[in-house]
């Protein structure tokens, strides 16, 4: 893996390029990418709607949104998260997030740099809280993960 600007470890390759296509647009252009995210957000499987009580509250965002970390038979990790259709800019992370996870082994998840969603250039383009909304998700997942695999 290469380094980047800060000295921490490059992101897997989804979020590497996710990373690359928001920092080669203008700030308002990022603002467009991240709705497209929204856009994005997968739909939780079935086993997952009936079951509410699995999803956790990112409660560093002020929308309700929930994620729960799966890894599957083959050792593969997967994000599942909701967030309201009217909080496109949450639903946006969310679905970075879940795009970006799908299908990683969990060692790749755990070194996610932690300020991945800081280096995506947004900082102009919404609010620090959103952004932290985003890390909050992050490091929910890298909880999730870590209590999945100890189990």
């Amino acid at each position: 893996m290469g380094e980047w600007t800060d000295g921490c470890h490059d992101p897997p390759p989804a979020l590497a390029e996710t990373r690359a296509d928001f920092l080669a647009l203008g700030v308002k252009d990022r603002l467009t990418l991240l709705l497209d995210f929204s856009n994005e957000l997968p739909e939780l499987p079935e086993r997952y709607r009936d079951h509410p009580d699995l999803l956790e509250r990112v409660v560093e965002c002020q929308s309700p949104v929930y994620i729960f970390i799966e890894v599957d038979d083959s050792g593969l990790v997967h994000l599942h998260a909701t967030a309201p259709a009217e909080s496109p800019t949450t639903r946006g992370f969310a679905s970075i997030l879940a795009q970006g996870l799908d299908g990683l082994a969990p060692d790749e998840v755990m070194a996610i740099p932690d300020d991945y969603p800081q280096s995506l250039g947004l900082g102009e383009a919404v609010s620090p809280l959103r952004v932290r909304g985003m890390s909050g998700m992050l490091a929910r997942a890298k909880r999730q993960l870590a209590e999945r695999m100890a189990a």
